[in-house]
């Protein structure tokens, strides 16, 4: 699992998100949350994983609004994070957080109704394994977010510490395939990557996701996305 050191380390943990969703960052903070709100639909009572739930931006706002959520990371300075962003979120005794090896997850088969991972599978070294546990232990749907092959995020990826893999459609359809799953929907957004997003002040970067937006909604906009949200059955 690429960066799995890096992101034990305290003081990433502790910057994670002031880097990441601070400045115009917060419009990507927006935009995967109403990714994985729309996929997953009305969550009050369903029964889900978080794979890599890092700092719990995701586990506690599912908590917040009813879900039965355990959130598991390989890293505990990143779990420490999220179990204090759900103290402020007030919902510390609404949600648990594990830590553990995302190729072994420590559940029963069909133990969940939906099983979801952001910012995972650019980091995964044997993505075939780790899409087939999630189905394991999913009944019903597995979500999660590629960064695309053939886009922007190609250009700056050399730059980042320890990179990224990249996905091209049909990849992810062989993965899809090889792990018993049916896709039931795909978004792809994004066209400028995100490292730009996270280096302009938000009020600058809303302006620009504006032309993003416009751009995406052309012809050519499914082909230059950097990102895609996967929503697939078992």
């Amino acid at each position: 699992m690429k960066g799995q050191e890096w992101y034990q380390a305290d003081d990433v943990a502790e910057a994670y998100e002031d880097k990441r969703f601070s400045r115009g960052g917060q419009l990507i903070d927006e935009r995967e949350k109403a990714a994985v709100l729309d996929a997953i639909g009305p969550v009050a009572d369903r029964k889900i994983l978080e794979i890599a739930c890092g700092t719990g931006r995701f586990t506690a706002m599912l908590a917040d609004r009813g879900a039965d959520i355990v959130g598991l990371d390989i890293s505990a300075p990143m779990l420490q994070q999220g179990r204090e962003k759900a103290r402020q979120v007030g919902v510390d005794d609404s949600l648990e957080l594990l830590r553990g090896d995302a190729a072994r997850l420590p559940f029963p088969d069909d133990h969940f109704d939906t099983v979801f991972a952001m910012r995972f599978f650019h980091l995964a070294d044997t993505p075939a394994e780790y899409l087939a546990e999630m189905r394991r232990v999913s009944r019903e749907q597995i979500f999660f977010d590629t960064f695309n092959r053939f886009s922007t995020r190609s250009l700056y990826n050399w730059a980042l510490p320890m990179g990224s893999r990249l996905y091209s459609s049909g990849e992810v359809a062989d993965l899809l395939t090889g792990a018993g799953l049916e896709l039931a929907g795909v978004e792809h957004d994004w066209i400028l990557p995100y490292g730009f997003y996270r280096k302009v002040p938000n009020s600058i970067a809303s302006t620009f996701r504006t032309l993003d937006r416009r751009l995406g909604a052309t012809g050519i906009g499914d082909v230059l996305a950097s990102v895609s949200y996967w929503d697939a059955r078992v």
